[in-house]
């Protein structure tokens, strides 16, 4: 797993853990610019991947608010930084619809390509509660609960990035070359 956010690569890990070992690559990939997530996954795993020059993924994620047309979508770490959890809830002061949703990408990289994998995870704005999970854990409620408020072992089952990982896990499965 290459990246340079230790939260990301222990909710990898933690996912297949007694499955495969996970090693955790940290490399500061460029920032790329896209309204889709996946290619900027696919960007980041082709410049990972000359780097490291060993099978790889990578993944990148948009955090995307209803009421505010899907922003801050793909830019949502920087968004998170300049705002924060505090800043995205005064610019939702006063709408109804506090619906929004992750979507996260994981690109496999190895010398035959790069393939895209995706999850999306439903869920709604609230005050923040918990104290797990990063980012905007404690503001996104899924199914009664925040992000924050979930163990890493339960959210690395159920999370967007989650689902990603199962679609990456049934294709290598399935019998996938892994170079």
């Amino acid at each position: 797993m290459v990246t340079s956010n230790s939260h990301k690569a222990e909710e990898i890990r933690s996912y297949f853990e007694g499955l495969i070992d996970v090693e955790h690559v940290c490399l500061e990939c460029p920032e790329y610019r896209h309204d889709d997530v996946g290619e900027i996954a696919r960007n980041k795993a082709s410049y990972a991947f000359s780097q490291v020059k060993k099978p790889l993924i990578v993944d990148d994620t948009a955090f995307c608010i209803d009421a505010l047309s899907g922003f801050p979508g793909p830019y949502a770490a920087y968004v998170f930084q300049k705002l924060g959890n505090k800043g995205i809830l005064k610019l939702m002061e006063g709408e109804e619809n506090k619906s929004a949703h992750f979507e996260t990408a994981i690109a496999y990289a190895d010398s035959s390509g790069i393939r895209v994998f995706h999850g999306i995870m439903s869920g709604t704005l609230v005050e923040p509660r918990g104290r797990e999970g990063f980012g905007y854990d404690p503001i996104f409620e899924y199914q009664g609960k925040t992000l924050a408020e979930i163990p890493i072992i339960e959210k690395s089952r159920i999370s967007h990035r989650a689902m990603a990982l199962a679609n990456l896990r049934t294709w290598i499965m399935a019998g996938r070359p892994v170079n």
